[in-house]
């Protein structure tokens, strides 16, 4: 079972620590479990313009052909302006839906404001509709508070809103590979 954590995110270092600290605790619970992360800092993606994946000149492909390979999700983003990031909406363009499908999905986010966290209820989560992906109860939202000026999460309650997201990812992906093996029987 593989579990990438996305951060959607082309700036910034808040987004991909909140995702990397899911990851290590999900680690932790089911050490069997590979984790990797795509932090999109780290490709060059394409605007998606509905062509063939492999006609565009940069990491695209490979890019959703990473993604489609995961058994399931963790997805974070900073929230700019009331939204996900244009980085991360793109992403979500170039992934076929029927990659998603009957997935498990988590999803982090962090931003300035304590409302933002509507975000991840009014636009992450009715995505992962789109996708028919299954999504975690839980999810961390975390203010820039909730860091020290090295980026580390400081809170308390944040750090427990992480511990019970991996534990809810596991369980949730446990229990579907566990019924989907029986089904397939």
């Amino acid at each position: 079972m593989k579990l990438l954590g996305i951060s959607g995110t082309i700036i910034g270092a808040k987004t991909s620590i909140l995702v990397q600290k899911v990851l290590d605790e999900a680690k932790k619970l089911a050490p069997e479990i590979d984790v990797e992360m795509l932090d999109l800092r780290d490709y060059q993606m394409s605007l998606c313009d509905g062509r063939d994946p492999a006609a565009y000149p940069d990491d695209t492909k490979k890019v959703i052909d990473l993604v489609s390979s995961a058994d399931f999700y963790l997805i974070g983003t900073p929230i700019f302006q009331g939204s996900m990031t244009g980085a991360l909406k793109n992403l979500f363009d170039h992934i076929p839906p029927q990659a998603m499908r009957n997935k498990v999905m988590g999803f982090v986010a962090n931003g300035g404001t304590y409302q933002h966290y509507l975000v991840i209820e009014n636009q992450l989560k009715p995505i992962a509709g789109y996708f028919r992906a299954y999504v975690a109860p839980g999810f961390v939202y975390a203010h820039a508070d909730h860091f020290n000026k090295q980026n580390e999460i400081i809170d308390e309650d944040v750090l427990s809103r992480i511990s019970n997201l991996a534990q809810e990812l596991v369980h949730m992906q446990t229990a579907l590979k566990g019924a989907s093996s029986v089904s397939n029987q």
